[in-house]
């Protein structure tokens, strides 16, 4: 257990914590996650997670500006983003993304190693780890577009982690993965009921 991860617990748990309750300050705790995070995983080779933290960075900022920044058409009653909901077509189009382009990167995560063994060490868990990404990834963009779904993206993330982070010997992240999971349950029922009364 390092300072890193402590610090990365209490960024991360602060975060989704203010992302379960509608608040956008959640976005400006999540910029600074995303450095914490990259450094942690690099440490204990999860490429595909700290290649993950410049990405999820990008679709920090993008979500930060829906959410600020609403279409007139989008809009609540207090001015604010209203939460959304997928359509069938997206979700097609989400899973199958999430097929391909993890099963691509499960690929690449077992060649890295094999062709720079001395700049990437074996990822523990290729397959895991790289459907997590892309799941992680289109969690992060749900979430973005302030799409009720995102909360079932999250638990299933959640749920990977805790296996993903356990296996890698971490101590502190599955905890704070438990801790996601419950927050993920609070938050699916609760933007619910604000989707029905058009928040």
């Amino acid at each position: 257990m390092s300072w890193v991860e402590i610090v990365s617990a209490v960024l991360g748990l602060s975060c989704v914590f203010l992302a379960g309750r509608g608040s956008k300050y959640n976005f400006w705790v999540g910029y600074v996650y995303n450095i914490f995070l990259f450094s942690l995983f690099w440490h204990q080779h999860l490429y595909s997670a700290m290649l993950l933290q410049p990405v999820a960075f990008a679709i920090n900022a993008y979500g930060h500006w829906r959410w600020t920044h609403p279409k007139e058409e989008e809009k609540n009653s207090e001015g604010d983003l209203r939460i959304g909901r997928m359509k069938k077509w997206q979700w097609v189009n989400a899973f199958t993304v999430v097929v391909l382009c993890g099963t691509l990167w499960a690929k690449a995560l077992q060649w890295l190693p094999v062709q720079w063994p001395d700049v990437f060490a074996p990822d523990p868990q290729p397959w895991l780890d790289s459907y997590i990404l892309m799941l992680t990834l289109l969690a992060q963009f749900l979430s973005a577009r302030k799409y009720w779904e995102c909360w079932i993206m999250w638990m299933i993330v959640n749920i990977a982690n805790i296996v993903l982070y356990i296996s890698a010997g971490l101590y502190v992240m599955p905890i704070v993965s438990a801790l996601y999971l419950a927050n993920g349950i609070w938050s699916l029922i609760s933007w619910k009921r604000k989707f029905n009364k058009n928040e």
